[in-house]
């Protein structure tokens, strides 16, 4: 079977008064119907690897590639009117932080029918009665009422299913869910992997799930790609994440607190600059 996405030799620039900085030096991946985990601290260049592949990245930034292709097709020679259609059809992103990314002033239907009547010439009653179709699927109850609602009147959970539906309902074949649990508590947390997980594998979908947690990704993705400095240094099973041999990685894991091994004091993470120099490992199936 194909791959929904080829990324092949991703660089993304910027330039600063002291010279271009690299945010992802030369990173390669691909993605099938499976859950991908991209993992890393802050500045690793996980959000910008995702903007990347959406044509999300301005001027004066810079992407090149040697290839970049969603089923064939090559992203890199797409207009930016065709970049537009595939935003939301074929490829959606999930955002970090519902706040900032839910319009503030238009409903929650409004902005969930929007997003299916850009992609798809359907009335304004069907598109209503897919939002809250969409909104029951991602476990959002009297989704009637929640229609009628503006961000500011909805909690931070409720706000990240929002965007979940939002992002789903015009049906796309990639789903990149940038740190989509990070501003939620423990048990939302659950509840919304456990609703993309079923959303996912339903739709015979791919993710790409960004994050900084390994201990999340390794119990809900099927493959992990480990980042740091822009560089892709370790690709390993998630089920097998434990066995990592990276020393960036292992640094990681052990700075993580674990309550059946407890330990007395947790280990500091020791950077090594060969780490940033070392070329990028490819991550391709």
């Amino acid at each position: 079977m194909s791959n929904l996405l080829d990324v092949e030799d991703l660089s993304v620039t910027f330039p600063t008064r002291s010279g271009e900085f690299e945010a992802v030096r030369g990173i390669s991946f691909s993605l099938g119907r499976e859950r991908l985990g991209i993992v890393g601290e802050s500045g690793s260049g996980k959000s910008m690897t995702g903007r990347a592949v959406l044509g999300l990245i301005r001027p004066p930034g810079r992407v090149t590639a040697t290839r970049m292709t969603m089923n064939g097709e090559d992203l890199r020679a797409a207009s930016p009117r065709r970049m537009r259609a595939i935003r939301g059809k074929h490829i959606s992103m999930i955002m970090q932080d519902p706040k900032y990314s839910l319009n503030p002033v238009m409903t929650v239907g409004r902005q969930i029918t929007e997003a299916l009547r850009t992609h798809e010439k359907v009335s304004q009653r069907e598109a209503k009665a897919r939002a809250i179709e969409m909104l029951d699927a991602v476990a959002i109850r009297e989704p009637e009422r929640v229609m009628r609602l503006y961000p500011h009147e909805v909690s931070g959970g409720m706000g990240q299913r929002i965007m979940i539906a939002m992002m789903l309902i015009p049906n796309p074949e990639i789903l990149i869910a940038d740190e989509p649990t990070s501003a939620l508590d423990v048990s939302v947390q659950l509840q919304v992997l456990e609703i993309m997980d079923k959303l996912v594998r339903d739709r015979g979908m791919g993710l790409i799930f960004i994050s900084h947690d390994l201990t999340l990704v390794s119990g809900f993705c099927d493959r992990v790609a480990v980042m740091y400095a822009g560089r892709i240094v370790e690709v390993c099973d998630a089920g097998r994440l434990h066995e990592a041999q990276h020393p960036y990685t292992r640094g990681l894991l052990n700075s993580v607190p674990d309550l059946e091994h407890p330990r007395d004091r947790l280990e500091a993470l020791k950077r090594d600059p060969d780490w940033r120099s070392a070329p990028s490992v490819s991550a391709l199936l």
